[in-house]
Order: C-alpha cells, then structure tokens, then sequence
C-alpha cells in the first residue's frame, strides 16, 4: 500500500481508498509519459497540441487539410484552443488557411511542405519514443495492459460516461 493510501486509511478508516491504488498510479504514470512525450515534440520546437494538430493534418492524407472544427474534434479541444495553435503554426510557416472551395465562409488548414517535413521527422521520433517507453514492459504485459485499458476505456466512454473520446495523435 502507497504511503498517501495509507495515511488516508489512519485517518479515515470509514472511507474505501483502495481506488487510490490504481487511480493515483495511473494519474502518476500519466503525468510522467506525457513529460517524456512532451521532450521530444519540444525538440522540434512543437508544443504537444502543435503536435497534434500537425498529426491530425498529416493523418489526413493528401492535400493533408481539414477543416478547423475537424482539427478540434480530432485533438479534443475547443474551437478557440485550436485557432490559437493554428495562428501559431502558421506564423512558423507550418500549415496555410484558405476559405473552403464551393463555401465561402468555410475555412481549411493545410500543412505546408516545411509542415509536412517537420512532422514527418516529429513522428518518427515520437514513435521511437513510445516504443522506448513500451519497453519497460514485455510484449506479454503490453499485451494485457493494452486489454485493459481498452476495456476500461470502452466502459468509461460510454454515453453518459466521463470519456473525452477519440485519443491524440
């Protein structure tokens, strides 16, 4: 039993914390993947939302645009959050905007070639990186922790679950 479960144990015997045992593991393993993560999109100069938002246009396949609600729905952020990043990413020569062929009022972000380059060489690292991070386990464990949290994942993003939806890059 962790240090912190315990103390609440001692202290409220009347409360179950044994969720913390799993829960606080895994908000700390969370924290700690998403810094090592974080340090690789950093050496391209990204933030991890630049990140995504430059994944999801590449993910797209040729022309590699969408629309900027599309972004957000793929990233999981507001409408707001995403035109921050594309002005970003277009003041970095990143990614274009242009209005939308046949609506006028629609507008569409594109990667540039500087864009696709940069992702390209951003997402090889990344994948290096996670497979790095993987290996901490062995297949088999992979394997098992992959079922479960695909499971636990399905039952949580259920209608009227707490689910934010589709994952990240």
């Amino acid at each position: 039993m962790g240090r912190i479960q315990a103390e609440w144990e001692r202290e409220r015997p009347d409360v179950d914390v044994s969720p913390q045992a799993v829960i606080g593991r895994l908000h700390r393993l969370g924290a700690l993947l998403t810094e090592q993560l974080c340090v690789a999109y950093r050496r391209f100069g990204l933030s991890e939302g630049e990140f995504d938002v430059l994944a999801a246009l590449r993910r797209a396949g040729e022309p590699f645009e969408r629309a900027p609600g599309e972004l957000a729905a793929h990233t999981m952020v507001t409408t707001g959050a995403m035109t921050k990043r594309i002005d970003r990413l277009e003041r970095g020569g990143l990614v274009t905007r242009r209005r939308a062929a046949g609506d006028g009022r629609g507008r569409v972000v594109a990667l540039t070639a500087a864009g696709r380059e940069l992702i390209d060489r951003a997402f090889t690292e990344h994948m290096h990186n996670e497979r790095r991070l993987l290996d901490a386990l062995t297949p088999d464990e992979a394997t098992a922790v992959e079922t479960l949290l695909t499971g636990w994942l399905a039952r949580v993003e259920q209608p009227g679950g707490s689910g934010r939806g589709e994952e990240g890059a």
